[in-house]
């Protein structure tokens, strides 16, 4: 049980103490993993960045990822092709909303971020920071994604998760932290005393503190 988001990224970077000399990179997801990531990269003395995604819901069933949009030069999408041809989904429906989320993701991103570049990852140690998994389906893009940037190293930091998700993972990433794997887990909640809601101005502020 964490007390707070701060709390597990005190405790989550002293497991990644190994990687302050490996010219790491901290990428969040937001909104929730950024206190945690905050507290990493100010401990690994490393730059924070954000790495935005969002879910392709399938034609009349939007709670049914086909797969997802993740921000990038130019946007990565990380597709389940067996559900996309086990549905019949056209190629039109697949573009029209990669368009859609492309400028969602545009819109985020300058909400949180302004003009400031992206931080470079290639050649580094890319440590991808959220509060917790659950199903992992969300991680999966994001670490997909970061891959495809070229990266040294790609290590899944999170302070809690059910073992299997971080199973089904452990291919996406060189190295997996996590801090516990609950036998019954339900929600990642669950395993914090104080867990609100991260409001985008916290986000802002956040990011404005790594500038």
């Amino acid at each position: 049980m964490f007390r707070d988001r701060t709390d597990a990224g005190e405790q989550l970077a002293q497991a990644l103490a190994e990687h302050q000399a490996t010219d790491p990179v901290v990428l969040a997801l937001p909104r929730g993993g950024l206190p945690v990531a905050r507290v990493v990269a100010d401990a690994l003395g490393a730059p924070l960045d954000i790495v935005l995604v969002r879910k392709i819901g399938a034609p009349g069933q939007r709670e049914l990822a086909l797969g997802a949009l993740v921000d990038g030069d130019p946007p990565q999408a990380v597709l389940n092709a067996d559900l996309i041809e086990l549905l019949g989904v056209s190629e039109e429906y697949l573009e029209q909303e990669k368009q859609a989320l492309t400028e969602e993701l545009n819109r985020r991103r300058e909400s949180y971020l302004g003009d400031r570049k992206r931080a470079d990852v290639a050649g580094k140690t890319a440590i991808v920071v959220d509060d917790g998994i659950a199903t992992g389906a969300t991680m999966r893009a994001a670490l997909t994604a970061t891959r495809r940037r070229g990266p040294e190293t790609l290590v899944l930091a999170v302070p809690v998760a059910p073992a299997e998700s971080l199973h089904g993972l452990s291919g996406e990433a060189d190295s997996v932290v996590c801090l516990s794997t609950p036998a019954h887990f339900r929600a990642v909640s669950l395993h914090y005393q104080r867990f609100p809601q991260v409001s985008d101005d916290e986000v802002i502020a956040l990011l404005g503190d790594s500038s």
